[in-house]
């Protein structure tokens, strides 16, 4: 094997480890995504900002997103501002900054698939608001590791008037009808729009599994 490609290989490991190890620090928490291009006072930044805030405040869990703008910023607000841990798993692009600053600790990730990964294994809870490509793709993917149990259960919560009912209706005509999907697999997504409804989901969630790690230097925001 080519010289390089052991050290891509030993980069792409380390990066994972790393990944893991950090999430470890957060046994309860809620995964945030959405648009990038809303900012504060957009409805639906308004909704995940004071959402993540009862979130943190009310159940204690903490409030994980990829760190960047848009939802991302405005639950890592709702969550700094309540004294919880905003947490980022942030992504490093050249001469280009995309970190919020509403993180109380965040971990860097220089690919974006092994950033997607740990994304993707790191909550009790998934809650995407409306968004364009980037966050449908997250949230088929998510939905797609369910259907496949290669993630546990775990609730992935739409959150958006409208825009979800939309697109639980073309997953109906288009790929129920066509019996590319089945029934069930349409009930691995919930469309709730009631705060109250999704903190009890929430809540009932079973705590992911992880073996507690105390030697991970992290990087804290000061």
């Amino acid at each position: 094997m080519h010289r390089a490609t052991q050290e891509r290989i030993y980069e792409i490991s380390r990066e994972f480890e790393q990944g893991f190890k950090f999430l470890e620090r957060f046994p309860k928490s809620v995964t945030f995504f959405g648009s990038t291009r809303v900012s504060d006072g957009h409805p639906d930044y308004d909704h995940a900002r004071l959402l993540a805030g009862r979130i943190t405040r009310e159940l204690g869990y903490s409030v994980v997103t990829g760190g960047g703008p848009g939802i991302m910023e405005a639950a890592n607000r709702g969550a700094k501002e309540t004294g919880g841990h905003s947490v980022g798993l942030t992504i490093r692009l050249p001469k280009e900054q995309v970190m919020n600053d509403y993180l109380t600790e965040h971990v860097d990730f220089y690919y974006f698939f092994s950033r997607k990964v740990c994304l993707a294994y790191s909550a009790e809870a998934f809650l995407f608001f409306p968004g364009g490509l980037g966050t449908l793709d997250e949230c088929l993917e998510n939905i797609t590791l369910l259907q496949t149990h290669k993630i546990p259960s775990v609730p992935v919560i739409l959150v958006g008037d409208g825009y979800w009912e939309n697109f639980r209706e073309f997953l109906r005509k288009n790929l129920l009808e066509r019996r590319t999907i089945d029934p069930e697999d349409l009930e691995l997504f919930t469309i709730e729009n009631d705060d109250e409804k999704i903190l009890s989901i929430i809540k009932s969630a079973p705590v992911k599994e992880f073996v507690p790690y105390k030697g991970l230097r992290v990087n804290p925001i000061e």
